[in-house]
């Protein structure tokens, strides 16, 4: 007759069990999957919260200027597992990491806000394009050259463009395309300061086609407000334009670009279709943005596979706020294989270093002594 009593005792027991285990934020819920896709609703919504007031960075960065960016691929895909979740900062690097890391998710931080309208841009163009001679074509407002078709290289494709003439009939044609996918279609309800850093940064690229470089921007007219940036020629271009970071490899032959061939310009354009490339306002140094990220992240029990951060920390040191910044990352959900991603020397970077020489380390070393405090 205790028989029963006994095995309630048990279940009782192993279900408290189960309960104290459960993922960090999701206690007393079952974790739910990482989103196959989030709704436009969704997408804006979690931009929205997650992101905070409008920074101030020395420059525009329409365009990297990090000549040796793919380098560190190699060695990245080593370490790093895929269908998790990317996180970066700036703008058309990222896809190439991406293409890369075959991320399920991606998060793009940063502290201006004409970052999220880049990328805002560059989804509407993604969506809209079948192809990457498509896609190139709207980017730049360049008629697409005949011959190219989806085994042309890199190379083929940029070296038609960087000849063809610029039209502002398909700029203005592209741009009322751009804010149709996004204020018609998603109905995201972007504001007249998000349509003028599109119009703005959308520009730029029609102007300078496929020979933009990182200054151009600086020298074109002055940036709206909504950009973000001081201004001043920060950083310099180093020879580098649009083109020739597309047409760049690795280090050993190998063009890894996101435009490199049509398998790595797909899975970002999937992405994107899917929502799954969401922009926000965040300042490194702040304690809000990725936080915020972090708390969604364990929510949905994903894991960071990679973060890259280019050379920020170096002015996060400058300024003080590293610390914040390093305390703020480890509430993000990683393990022995995510890694971060720089530009330059590191955090401890002061003078000479710009922004070559990129390396890779185990983000849960690096944040050992924040998580020790």
């Amino acid at each position: 007759m205790r028989r029963p009593k006994f095995w309630i005792f048990i279940i009782a027991w192993l279900v408290l069990c189960t309960a104290s285990v459960a993922p960090l934020g999701t206690r007393g819920q079952a974790a739910p999957p990482a989103p196959d896709k989030l709704t436009n609703q969704q997408f804006w919504s979690l931009s929205k919260e997650w992101s905070e007031e409008d920074g101030v960075f020395r420059s525009d960065n329409l365009l990297s200027n990090e000549t040796s960016f793919q380098d560190i691929i190699p060695l990245l895909l080593k370490t790093a597992k895929q269908g998790r979740v990317y996180m970066g900062v700036g703008p058309e690097q990222n896809f190439t990491y991406m293409a890369a890391l075959k991320p399920a998710m991606a998060i793009i931080v940063d502290i201006r806000h004409g970052n999220l309208d880049v990328h805002l841009m560059y989804k509407a163009l993604f969506e809209l394009s079948k192809d990457r001679a498509d896609f190139v074509s709207r980017l730049f407002s360049r008629k697409r050259p005949a011959g190219l078709t989806d085994k042309s290289t890199a190379d083929d494709i940029f070296s038609k463009y960087l000849e063809a003439e610029g039209s502002k009939e398909m700029y203005e044609a592209n741009l009322k395309a751009i804010d149709d996918l996004l204020v018609k279609k998603h109905e995201f309800p972007l504001t007249a300061g998000d349509l003028d850093g599109i119009r703005w940064a959308f520009g730029n690229y029609y102007q300078f086609g496929p020979a933009i470089n990182y200054n151009s921007s600086l020298s074109a007219n002055i940036p709206p407000e909504i950009i973000g940036a001081s201004g001043g020629g920060f950083g310099g271009n180093n020879g580098v334009t649009y083109a020739s970071l597309m047409m760049a490899d690795d280090g050993t032959g190998q063009n890894r670009s996101y435009l490199a061939n049509e398998e790595n310009f797909q899975f970002i354009k999937d992405l994107e279709t899917r929502n799954l490339v969401v922009p926000v306002v965040g300042d490194f140094g702040g304690e809000k943005a990725i936080r915020a990220v972090g708390r969604y992240l364990k929510g949905i029990d994903a894991t960071v596979t990679a973060f890259y951060l280019s050379n920020v920390e170096q002015f996060l040191v400058q300024d003080g706020k590293w610390n914040t910044f390093c305390a703020s990352t480890t509430t993000l959900p990683l393990d022995e294989s995510s890694s971060f991603i720089r530009s330059g020397r590191g955090r401890n970077a002061f003078g000479g270093a710009g922004v070559q020489n990129s390396s890779t380390v185990n983000m849960l070393q690096e944040l050992m002594s924040c998580r020790a405090r």
